[in-house]
């Protein structure tokens, strides 16, 4: 466990100065990460698959659970800690006491003996105290002792008093909600076979699951990909249940030219392409992130032409042919899948929301000349805060004349909306809930060229 607990300290510790959950958990998977000086570097040994499963684990329960562990210990401590790499490894062993199976005696003794390997000898008695206090009155330090939001709700102080003044009615349970371990949905390639045949084929594998409607199926318990039947064969993909909103709002049709703008990991595209015979172009910026919407599309057995560039800059990959049907899934602050990507909570900053809003409103801008006369374009974002969101919609529709917002309707091609049919949706956000992570969907119509 040692070598665990100061992978995921060092883990933490480089998310809480601002680093990329994945891309820190990547490095973990190829070598022990060096601790943060000015402790001794380690001996560069690899961990484990099963070590790296458990790093990836913690890490998640930990930045999870921040707001509530970083509350715990501040009352633990009787001074401010001196060392950082020693407060994330106290961080890791909270949780591990909270979040996981391991015994409460190996998780103190080991978390003893990390301080030892990172160098921090002198730490090893606040170590062992801190921790041995924290098991001998754990009630006291329960969620419900803390008077402060941000260790009730594991979110920053800022999130929570925006979310409260937008969404009043559904704040509270869309913040518990994203501190949840998210669900597991699948999209059934319904060109290859349908959902009930294939909850049969779930079945037989000893899979438990329930039907969605519209094609999604959401899975009691995760499972690999690898253990999904004919998963290699494109009969079904792994997608959130409100992302597969998407694609049936766009309303694309047999023969349409379609433009998705930003398309990676391409989960939006595959889905539009199992829906009909379309012309399907897919660009991303990054290059890296679009071979897996080559690989996606490809293991569906269908054909987009894929391009690497700015839909922002049409000027680079656009041949002047008019879409009927633009796909603009904008790059966003990604609140709404905070409880898939933990590090966003804490690195995110609520100066950031501009930034984004400025990058929303030039693809906006730029990918309207890309579109025809009655075509459609559907802004989505993975966001729940309106200055990513309605703002963004409002602020151009009173600067375009051509454009219309378009009421959201439900039908039965949208997954998990059985006891709404018919009904016409106020606005395009979901909230995070038990079935979906949280999203903004926003239909514009153009009615004239200018």
């Amino acid at each position: 466990m040692i070598p665990i607990q100061i992978a995921s300290a060092q883990v933490v510790g480089q998310v809480l100065g601002g680093k990329n959950l994945d891309r820190v958990l990547e490095q973990v998977g190829q070598k022990q990460t060096p601790p943060a000086t000015p402790a001794p570097r380690m001996p560069q040994a690899m961990l484990t698959p099963n070590e790296r499963a458990a790093v990836h684990s913690i890490s998640f329960d930990t930045l999870r659970h921040y707001g509530l562990l970083a509350a715990q210990l501040e009352m633990l401590l009787t001074a401010p800690m001196a060392d950082p790499p020693v407060r994330h490894l106290l961080l890791v062993a909270l949780a591990q006491l909270q979040f996981s199976k391991a015994s409460d005696h190996a998780i103190v003794d080991h978390a003893v003996s990390a301080t030892e390997a990172m160098g921090f000898v002198r730490a090893k008695p606040l170590v062992n105290a801190v921790l041995r206090n924290y098991l001998r009155m754990p009630d006291k330090f329960a969620r419900d002792r803390f008077k402060v939001d941000t260790a009730l709700y594991d979110f920053p102080r800022w999130w929570i008093e925006r979310l409260k003044r937008e969404q009043p009615d559904g704040w509270q349970d869309a913040l518990l909600s994203s501190r949840q371990h998210p669900p597991m949905c699948l999209r059934v390639n319904q060109r290859q076979t349908n959902a009930q045949d294939y909850l049969a084929k779930l079945a037989a594998a000893g899979i438990a699951a329930v039907d969605r409607g519209a094609g999604a199926i959401e899975l009691i318990k995760p499972v690999s990909v690898n253990d999904l039947p004919g998963f290699r064969d494109g009969l079904v993909s792994v997608q959130d249940e409100g992302a597969q909103w998407a694609a049936p709002l766009l309303d694309v049709r047999a023969g349409m030219r379609v433009l998705d703008a930003c398309a990676a990991p391409g989960g939006k595209a595959g889905h539009l392409l199992e829906i009909a015979d379309i012309d399907l172009t897919a660009i991303d910026s990054d290059r890296h992130r679009l071979k897996r919407v080559t690989e996606n599309v490809e293991r569906l057995k269908l054909k987009a032409t894929l391009k690497n560039a700015n839909a922002a800059e049409p000027e680079t990959w656009w041949d002047k042919k008019l879409f009927d049907r633009i796909l603009l899934d904008a790059p966003c602050s990604g609140s709404g899948v905070a409880r898939r990507h933990p590090d966003i909570k804490w690195i995110r900053r609520e100066t950031d929301l501009g930034s984004f809003a400025r990058q929303q409103t030039r693809l906006l801008e730029s990918l309207w000349n890309c579109l025809s006369v009655d075509g459609r374009l559907l802004y989505v974002t993975c966001s729940v805060f309106r200055a990513e969101n309605q703002d963004i919609i409002n602020a151009f529709l009173s600067t375009h004349l051509s454009a219309k917002q378009l009421d959201l309707k439900v039908t039965s091609r949208l997954p998990g909306c059985d006891d709404l049919q018919g009904q016409t949706l106020k606005d395009g956000q979901l909230l995070p809930d038990d079935h979906h992570d949280g999203f903004y969907f926003a239909l514009l119509t153009k009615t004239k060229t200018r």
